[in-house]
């Protein structure tokens, strides 16, 4: 499995230098999370099932 398959997910973006209101920060911090927490889940699931296959010692021919 190439290296950058087991690089976890970008954290989330960085927010403006200003103020928000909560009615502007509220939807942007829930859609920033699950969606990094859907990827970080996808993205273990996936290196945990890679990791239990079992590499054969030999390859038939």
């Amino acid at each position: 499995m190439p290296s950058e398959a087991r690089k976890p997910c970008d954290p989330p973006v960085t927010l403006p230098d200003r103020a928000l209101s909560a009615k502007e920060l509220t939807p942007l911090w829930g859609k920033d999370r699950a969606a990094l927490a859907a990827c970080e889940q996808r993205r273990g699931a996936a290196i945990a099932a890679i990791d239990a296959v079992p590499v054969p010692a030999e390859r038939p021919e």
